[in-house]
């Protein structure tokens, strides 16, 4: 089960008090620590009993428990349901009658499960809850497994000759997204980019060809090119699920699909951009069951994780996140939200937009198009008696000076910016036009980050670089071990899997808020925090380096 599924369970067990509490917040400690399924820890530390727990999961979601499903289900039942919605839904049909349909469902916490499949199959539906392994195994002996490529599925779509797009009514592009054909290509993309842990999917039109990429860390890897002439229908199937204006296509639209993927729920965020041939459509993929939101599991030194608990900790003051776009920020804000996030404490964030839902912390997604902007929001959240606020991104003066005055005033405020390391957020302040010994009595710390590559550690392996790669980060070629990923099929054949932090941690100490008072330079301020001990980007990635973690090419593409 995930995260979401184990915090429920957690509620089920704490609120019916079938295990001591004590004992319920230690499995879910162990569960966050570990990534093990709290269902699971509970099984096998003999707390509760598989059957026992799925007993007390289906009285209270107030659904039918069933030990063991019968071992022959009728045709005309199983026909209700078709193989792709099976597996994507992780559901199996057991009695069908009338107006009603009962599922054995894999995760029964999902709720979006009932809302579609009323929807899709134009029935009430019940579901039974029972062992997750076995509704698996009924899928596999019933529905058989989903081999089919999107090759494949391309070859056995008939594409005519091109045909101008310009005259279709709306009515004729949404029959052409509504196309079971479409459909299938566009959740088989969808599913395969969640599998293979993309974090961005991109629809490219160009003037003779559609493209379709994935972004696996960090780097952009290109599907087998459907024919352009299933740009328009791709598109519009994309935009009617992400429920946009699918025929409005001289404007950038901003949407979300929320989409079950093998009995699992998956946010993606999606944005529309008119370009020469089409729309160019991204789906940033937004799955809390991969995403890391444990500060503890952020792969941090260990001084600069505990200066981080140390800041967060703190009654007041500015803790900012630095770095471009697409290198954590906003992973390493959440993870810190999360270690602050309890009853006694109340947090409020304004983000553009809201990535994840974090229980117990109120959200608020920044819409300047309507004047709430982050300045307003940051404005109302003093009137909202905040303990800590979250600020997406500082980036404005206006934005800059609430912010200031929010942490003088007895807040913790938490934000980020764009600057190529820690001292760089000093100078990118003051450039605002914040005065220096604003910054001087309000910042606590800044640290500068970047996600680089992690070598395979399936075909990892030692080798010499060359005399230029070592020159260029000043090391001697008998100075240390070095390794690489050699490719498997594991990575890919990339050599690499995963991504881990580099960080650089700026803390604001007595010495550096006087040179901030006295207005010296950015560089000033960085002699001063390396001569306190700040370790640099570049020297974290040597450390990543020597540890066997990740490559000189990396280290030195990033720093």
């Amino acid at each position: 089960m995930f995260e979401a599924q184990s915090i429920a369970i957690y509620e089920l067990l704490r609120d019916r008090e079938l295990l001591d509490r004590v004992r319920l917040d230690e499995l879910l400690e162990e569960h966050r620590d570990g990534g093990k399924p709290l269902a699971q820890l509970l099984i096998d530390s003999r707390d509760l009993s598989a059957n026992e727990l799925l007993v007390q999961v289906a009285d209270y979601l107030g659904w039918e428990f069933l030990t063991r499903p019968p071992a022959d289900i009728s045709e005309s039942v199983l026909a209700t349901v078709d193989g792709n919605m099976a597996r994507m839904y992780g559901v199996v049909p057991l009695r069908a009658g009338g107006t009603t349909v009962d599922l054995l469902v894999k995760d029964p916490f999902n709720s979006q499960i009932v809302d579609d499949l009323t929807f899709a199959l134009r029935r009430d539906i019940r579901l039974i809850v029972t062992d997750p392994d076995q509704v698996d195994a009924l899928i596999r002996h019933y529905y058989g497994e989903d081999d089919s490529s999107i090759e494949d599925l391309l070859n056995e779509l008939m594409v005519g000759p091109v045909s101008a797009t310009e005259d279709l009514s709306e009515q004729d592009i949404e029959a052409m997204a509504g196309e079971t054909p479409i459909i299938r290509l566009v959740n088989l993309v969808l599913s395969q980019a969640i599998r293979d842990k993309a974090s961005d999917i991109h629809f490219e039109p160009f003037e003779n060809e559609f493209k379709i990429r994935y972004r696996i860390d960090g780097a952009l890897y290109e599907l087998a090119p459907p024919p352009p002439q299933l740009a328009l229908p791709i598109t519009s199937r994309l935009k009617v699920i992400a429920s946009l204006n699918i025929a409005e296509r001289r404007v950038p639209q901003d949407g979300r699909i929320k989409i079950t993927i093998g009995g699992h729920q998956v946010d993606l965020r999606v944005s529309t951009l008119p370009t020469q041939f089409g729309e160019s459509i991204v789906l940033r993929v937004l799955d809390q069951s991969v995403i890391q939101l444990d500060v503890d599991k952020l792969g941090m030194p260990s001084d600069v994780y505990s200066h981080v608990n140390d800041v967060i900790k703190r009654p007041n003051g500015i803790f900012i996140v630095t770095g471009p776009t697409g290198s954590g920020k906003t992973t390493t804000l959440y993870s810190c939200l999360r270690v602050l996030n309890d009853t006694d404490v109340k947090i409020l964030t304004a983000e553009d937009p809201v990535e994840y839902e974090i229980e117990g912390i109120m959200q608020v997604a920044v819409r300047a198009h309507v004047g709430l902007t982050f300045a307003s929001a940051l404005r109302s959240f003093l009137r909202q008696d905040p303990d800590i606020i979250m600020v997406g991104e500082i980036r404005d003066l206006e934005t800059a000076q609430i912010a200031i005055q929010a942490s003088l005033t007895g807040h913790l405020v938490m934000t980020t910016l764009h600057t190529n390391d820690a001292p760089g957020a000093v100078t990118r302040l003051i450039d605002m036009g914040v005065e220096p010994f604003l910054i001087a009595s309000s910042l606590e710390a800044v640290l500068a980050q970047r996600l680089v590559r992690r070598i395979c550690p399936e075909c990892r392996q030692d080798y010499v670089p060359g005399r230029a790669l070592l020159e260029q980060l000043g090391l001697g070629i008998d100075e240390k071990r070095f390794y690489h990923g050699q490719g498997c099929e594991v990575c890919n054949e990339t050599g690499y899997r995963g991504r881990m932090g580099i960080f650089e941690m700026l803390r604001v100490t007595e010495p550096i808020r006087e040179l901030l008072t006295q207005q010296a330079p950015g560089l000033a301020i960085r002699h001063k925090a390396l001569n306190e001990g700040m370790r640099t980007l570049r020297d974290d990635g040597l450390r990543a380096i020597h540890n066997g973690f990740t490559t000189i090419e990396e280290v030195i593409k990033y720093t």
